[in-house]
């Protein structure tokens, strides 16, 4: 691992600016820049979830002093989430990142699908629906599990998905940004405890102080921006940078 900390800066600044922009897809886009830079797999995923352990718990923490946390689809979502996240984290540590890191690459061109399919179709239905069912436990488990395998995820698995089955998006935001945390800090955990963090330092304060940087000015710079279209940008660029990784590791 020979890049410049400035590579990791600028890879936290890229991303933090593509979720302010959508509100979703920090780990995805950082992850998916980490592993076309050479990062093991288990390496990129902790140091990012390491890196948004400080910017979930702002944001759960803003969204809940607005009011914007339903805490019944919390009940749904945090402890399916937290256990899948564990799982996740675990399963990446445990197989050699040479292996893995194809499929993971292949996750995470999926996603860019995901992220460009909910461009064109992402809208909430007409009457909101305030049931929070079953499915949705089952919902933040496999959220919880991509988005520690793939680095990201929680957000264009959960949030997009409830969204669309007509969940009412400004509670549906809070409630899913403020379950984060908890998920992003026991995958955090789990990281540390499997992996040395001697060597992964500089990218996880690459990221923290990149993240820093571009959270300020994320919302000015993309208030005006059309989101679908951006949408579409970034679901091409992760796709674009996944097939590269395959290609790579494959070749």
């Amino acid at each position: 691992m020979n890049e410049s900390i400035l590579v990791f800066v600028l890879v936290g600044f890229l991303a933090q600016m593509i979720d302010g922009a959508l509100g979703m897809a920090y780990g995805v886009s950082s992850n998916t820049f980490l592993l076309s830079l050479g990062i093991p797999p288990a390496a990129a995923s902790a140091s990012v979830h390491m890196a948004e352990v400080v910017t979930t718990g702002i944001s759960g923490a803003s969204h809940w002093r607005l009011g914007n946390v339903d805490w019944k689809l919390v009940k749904r979502l945090l402890l399916p989430g937290v256990l899948g996240g564990v799982a996740g984290a675990y399963l990446l540590t445990s197989i050699d990142g040479n292996v893995i890191k194809p499929y993971i690459a292949g996750y995470l061109l999926i996603m860019g699908g995901v992220i460009i399919y909910k461009a064109f179709t992402m809208t909430p239905r007409n009457r909101p629906d305030g049931y929070h069912g079953p499915r949705i436990s089952l919902l933040g488990l496999v959220g919880g599990f991509c988005d520690a395998i793939g680095g990201g995820g929680w957000g264009p698995v959960v949030t997009s998905t409830l969204v669309a089955r007509g969940k009412y998006p400004r509670m549906t935001i809070g409630s899913v940004n403020f379950s984060e945390f908890f998920i992003t800090f026991a995958e955090s955990v789990t990281f540390v405890l499997a992996l040395s963090f001697s060597q992964y330092w500089r990218i996880i304060l690459g990221l923290l102080i990149g993240g820093g940087l571009a959270a300020p000015l994320a919302a000015r710079m993309t208030k005006n921006l059309p989101v679908k279209w951006l949408m579409i940008m970034v679901g091409l660029l992760i796709i674009a940078l996944s097939i590269r990784t395959i290609y790579l590791t494959l070749a």
